[in-house]
């Protein structure tokens, strides 16, 4: 499963608030679906926020771990979550069409056996209007990250990654597929471009988020983050 680390969550989050904000009314209480939501960073953010958060797991370790996380919340946060035993592939079998307004799925496209099918299962659930939010590995990429920290023979194993796999997760892949599925692509942003730890001190871990967060923008530099975050519309 992608990790986008403590900076990438941060980053996530205002990426995250942004789509929300652009797509829905600011007092609604949303419907919120995350898929291999592993230790539920967003999903406890946003049912804190007042929202109705479920998320899929299909790992025990990693639904055992998430509970451990939300029995420390308050009741009316908990009350606000339910987990689910699946995977990103068991949506149709778990809810109805149009059963959420917001579906993320930070990773778990890179275990489905078949991506586009289970692209398009995300998509089902999503209610017209809807959000959905992927983060995929940055195939393009990969040989940026161990190049600056200088392990040569990794960033020359990474150069010709893609053309290997021919990976179904490629930007333009997923945008053909977002537009096949009536979802378009609506936004999409770099995570990870200049690095994937925060510094401790919280000052200059709020000068790197702002740099990263404005970078995630733009080109050419959000092309080369480590990560790429997703963003689309259903039936907009």
């Amino acid at each position: 499963m992608s990790d986008p680390g403590q900076l990438g969550q941060r980053l996530l989050a205002r990426q995250l608030d942004e789509q929300i904000s652009a797509a829905f009314d600011a007092d609604q209480r949303l419907r919120v679906l995350d898929v291999g939501l592993g230790r539920g960073v967003q999903a406890l953010r946003l049912a804190r926020a007042g929202h109705a958060v479920t998320g899929l797991q299909s790992d025990p370790d990693l639904r055992e771990l998430f509970e451990k996380d939300l029995a420390e919340e308050p009741e009316e946060t908990r009350g606000r979550v339910r987990l689910v035993a699946g995977g990103s592939e068991d949506t149709g079998a778990h809810f109805l069409p149009g059963a959420f307004d917001v579906v993320l799925c930070h990773g778990g496209l890179l275990q489905a056996r078949d991506p586009g099918t289970t692209l398009a299962g995300l998509a089902r659930v999503l209610d017209a209007g809807g959000l959905l939010s992927l983060l995929i590995r940055n195939d393009m990429a990969l040989a940026m990250h161990p190049g600056r920290a200088g392990d040569w023979d990794a960033a020359l194993a990474a150069l010709d990654f893609p053309e290997r796999t021919g990976s179904a997760l490629r930007l333009e892949t997923l945008t053909r597929g977002l537009a096949g599925i009536g979802t378009p692509l609506r936004q999409w942003y770099g995570v990870g471009i200049f690095g994937r730890q925060c510094p401790a001190e919280e000052e200059k871990a709020e000068r790197m988020l702002t740099v990263e967060e404005h970078a995630g923008r733009l080109d050419p530099y959000r092309s080369v983050a480590a990560m790429l975050h997703i963003c689309g519309v259903r039936g907009g």
